[in-house]
């Protein structure tokens, strides 16, 4: 088995809807830290599991500068856009998004 990870910062901000009183249901921004993990069986014909670039294009070119809460269409809590962004790249197994130095969530796929 082939894998590879992309690490990339993505400037962003959300709302969180919660069902308790929080600070997170005003509008704030992250420069969020996101690693997203592939894997293969084999290579491709370029001899790679997946272009870095092509994990980028799909998510930093989306995401970066927006409101989350208008680009996505779910509540965007690090869990939610970290299964979000593994659903993006069928090569993904696991994502994870570091929201704050001390906050991360991530999504792996059970398989």
């Amino acid at each position: 088995m082939f894998y590879v990870s992309k690490r990339m910062e993505i400037a962003g901000c959300h709302r969180l809807s919660l069902s308790y009183p929080s600070k997170c249901e005003n509008l704030h921004g992250h420069n969020w830290i996101v690693t997203v993990f592939c894997k293969a069986r084999e290579l491709n014909s370029d001899g790679m599991v997946i272009d870095f670039k092509r994990i980028k294009e799909k998510i930093h070119s989306k995401l970066d500068h927006g409101n989350f809460n208008e680009l996505l269409p779910f509540n965007p809590t690090a869990e939610n856009i970290a299964k979000w962004i593994c659903e993006q790249i069928p090569e993904c197994f696991k994502v994870l998004v570091q929201e704050s130095e001390n906050n991360i969530a991530w999504y792996e796929e059970d398989k």
